[in-house]
């Protein structure tokens, strides 16, 4: 019984000191404004206007690889014919 009391007292004097502390760090968290937090945000890339065709360059891969939607890439450029392109050819993107 001696032993239990010898563990015990610091076991309760330690878990009331954790209360007190977690109950004083709640009540002041709740206590102080915060700030709002103000994120800048940077601006896109701007994608070019033009793409000049290179050697292998596909309709698909050039949308690809300007991450311009296909059917848009087709709407701009009505006078070219997508399964025919030629290197030096400029397409527009925007």
């Amino acid at each position: 019984m001696d032993r239990l009391r010898l563990v015990a007292a610091p076991a309760l004097f330690l878990l009331a000191v954790t209360v007190g502390v977690v109950v004083l760090q709640s009540h002041r968290h709740a206590s102080t404004p915060t700030k709002p937090r103000v994120v800048k945000r940077t601006p896109a890339p701007a994608t070019p206007r033009l793409y000049r065709v290179h050697a292998g360059d596909t309709f698909a891969g050039v949308a690809a690889k300007t991450h311009v939607p296909l059917p848009r890439l087709r709407a701009l450029n009505p006078s070219v014919t997508p399964s025919v392109l030629f290197i030096g050819e400029k397409i527009r993107l925007r």
